[in-house]
């Protein structure tokens, strides 16, 4: 990866303003990449690492939804609804932001066979965050630790399968102390993947069937929707680059593109109503 670590303290005026409320917060992260706009709302995504076919029937669904609004997708990198979690959020040009339990150094970054999913969240924009020394190798513990950071970071969890021992449970209990809120996915009552967000709504987290939930949880106008867009997965990345307005040479050196294959992408999408150039040459999004 060519992305280089950078360092955060408290005093930053990047540093998470959501983490300086938690007990203890981190004094210094490590990250690449982008950090979210400080103005998004941070939804971090958790669940089981053996997933159905339900549940990712469900994730692409529910993050697909949110598509053209101002929102980051938190998750934590591993295998299973993590790693589905970064991808939905890609394919539909949202920012992502993964949080590993390890340092960010490429030789240690886990898990291993995330490390492409890694560098695709990084060339789209995205970041990963860590609050672990660059070279720190992930143990046990450092998922737990992990977990507080993702907890702290968000606006609200979404909890999607989880048997009631899974370690994801964790990562709602802190935000259930952070005071942040729970959302979860209701599904089969036979399954052992839906015993945790069942007990979950018994403890009275919210249940999701659809993404305004997800939207009215995050007090987002749901009328606000944006008309589905069936980008490619080029496009998308376009858009997720255009979180602000870039100047057209800059935007073109970042889309990992042929100069001309770029012109051509950029063409289309301003055909297609979905990017605008302005007078000073800068290229925007319409919506």
């Amino acid at each position: 990866m060519n992305h280089p670590i950078h360092t955060l303290t408290t005093g930053d005026t990047l540093f998470p303003p959501l983490l300086r409320e938690i007990p203890e917060p981190p004094q210094t992260l490590y990250y690449r990449g982008q950090l979210p706009p400080l103005d998004a709302k941070h939804l971090a995504v958790v669940g089981s690492r053996d997933y159905t076919s339900y549940a990712e029937q469900v994730v692409r669904s529910l993050i697909g939804g949110l598509r053209g609004h101002n929102i980051a997708i938190v998750s934590g990198l591993a295998r299973g609804i993590d790693g589905l979690a970064h991808r939905a959020a890609l394919d539909v040009g949202l920012y992502t932001l993964a949080v590993p339990g390890s340092g960010l150094n490429d030789s240690v970054l886990y898990p291993v066979h995330h490390r492409r999913l890694a560098q695709e969240i990084l060339s789209m924009g995205g970041g990963l965050l860590s609050e672990f020394e660059p070279t720190f190798r992930a143990t046990q513990w450092s998922f737990p630790k992990r977990n507080r950071i993702m907890a702290g970071l968000a606006h609200a969890v979404l909890v999607v399968e989880a048997t009631q021992k899974s370690g994801t449970l964790i990562t709602a209990r802190l935000a259930t102390d952070y005071n942040r809120d729970v959302l979860t996915v209701p599904g089969n009552i036979f399954s052992e993947t839906t015993q945790g967000p069942h007990m979950l709504i018994r403890l009275g987290a919210t249940p999701v069937t659809n993404p305004t939930d997800i939207l009215e949880a995050l007090h987002i106008e749901a009328a606000a929707t944006s008309t589905p867009l069936n980008l490619s997965p080029e496009e998308a990345q376009v858009l997720t680059l255009l979180r602000e307005p870039r100047n057209r040479d800059e935007l073109i050196r970042n889309m990992n593109l042929p100069a001309s294959a770029a012109g051509v992408l950029l063409m289309h999408l301003e055909l297609a109503g979905h990017i605008t150039t302005r007078p000073d040459g800068t290229i925007s999004k319409t919506r």
